[in-house]
């Protein structure tokens, strides 16, 4: 019972990492109704970004995070604003071929630069650390991954729902050209959208490096994780991103407990039956 309880807790933490891979995409989906194919390569790209960092300052991953963080926000502004804003229309083709042609030259790149060799973040002895909880012991590191994702979709809301920058993503969200006709330039609030996301997409990069080790062809599997999350907890649900990565990561761990080689499976059949049940996710986002 008790090697049950911890399959479950660990998918519970677990979760927290898909939440953040997810956050990213569900924001973008929700302001432009854009699926970025590339969103597992820049997660990717993060994690090598963070090891560069780490490995030339001599550094923490966490330190390392306060220069990954903000060199990602302004690769997402450059990137929406030079290529995928040139992109975005009635047709949903377009940004799709792009953001696939991106991912492709992201994976490309991170080959020539860095070799398949797997790689991995240290985090010291943080990633060993635990904690006694009753019968079950509690990773130090998975927890405060957990509590990262917490408070960024918290932050997120906040943002979306609370500032200024956040009324302009909803109203271009709701309505382009009567935002545009009000004064609001969507193309800049776009960027500004893309460059928040890519911020996540720092921060789940550098949590990703430091659990796990790492490639440049692992981000089509980190994509349709997120993805997953983003579908189970409802399109454009922030809060709902959170509760998709939580099942998805407790159908993982239990899948795996049942057989080792269902881990993936069991996420995935997990994902189907939310889909067959709630074609719009558990918590889709209402609109007003």
């Amino acid at each position: 019972m008790i090697e049950w309880a911890n399959a479950v807790l660990q998918g519970i933490l677990l979760g927290g990492l898909y939440a953040l891979f997810a956050a990213g995409l569900s924001l973008i989906f929700g302001v432009m109704r854009l699926v970025n194919i590339a969103h597992g390569d820049l997660i990717v790209l993060a994690a090598y970004l963070g090891l560069s960092t780490s490995v030339t300052l001599g550094v923490h991953p966490f330190v390392a995070l306060l220069i990954v963080l903000p060199l990602m926000a302004a690769v997402g502004y450059a990137l929406q604003r030079g290529l995928l804003n040139r992109t975005l229309g009635p047709d949903i083709l377009p940004p799709l071929l792009v953001t696939f042609g991106l991912s492709v030259i992201i994976q490309n790149a991170l080959l020539e630069g860095y070799t398949a060799d797997p790689q991995k973040l240290s985090a010291g002895p943080l990633e060993t650390a635990s904690i006694p909880l009753g019968e079950l012991s509690v990773g130090v590191m998975p927890l405060l991954t957990f509590g990262i994702a917490v408070a960024v979709i918290a932050g997120l809301q906040w943002i979306f729902y609370a500032t200024g920058l956040g009324r302009g993503f909803r109203a271009v969200s709701d309505n382009q050209e009567i935002a545009q006709l009000m004064g609001l330039n969507k193309a800049h609030v776009f960027g500004l959208a893309m460059a928040l996301a890519l911020a996540v997409t720092a921060i789940a990069g550098i949590l990703l490096g430091i659990r796990t080790s790492f490639d440049p062809s692992i981000g089509g599997g980190r994509l349709i994780f997120g993805f997953e999350a983003v579908i189970i907890g409802g399109l454009g649900s922030l809060w709902g991103t959170l509760a998709g990565g939580v099942i998805l990561g407790v159908a993982q761990t239990v899948g795996a407990k049942i057989d080792p080689g269902w881990q993936l499976l069991a996420g995935h059949i997990a994902f189907l039956l939310v889909l067959a049940v709630r074609p719009n996710g558990l918590f889709p986002r209402v609109e007003h």
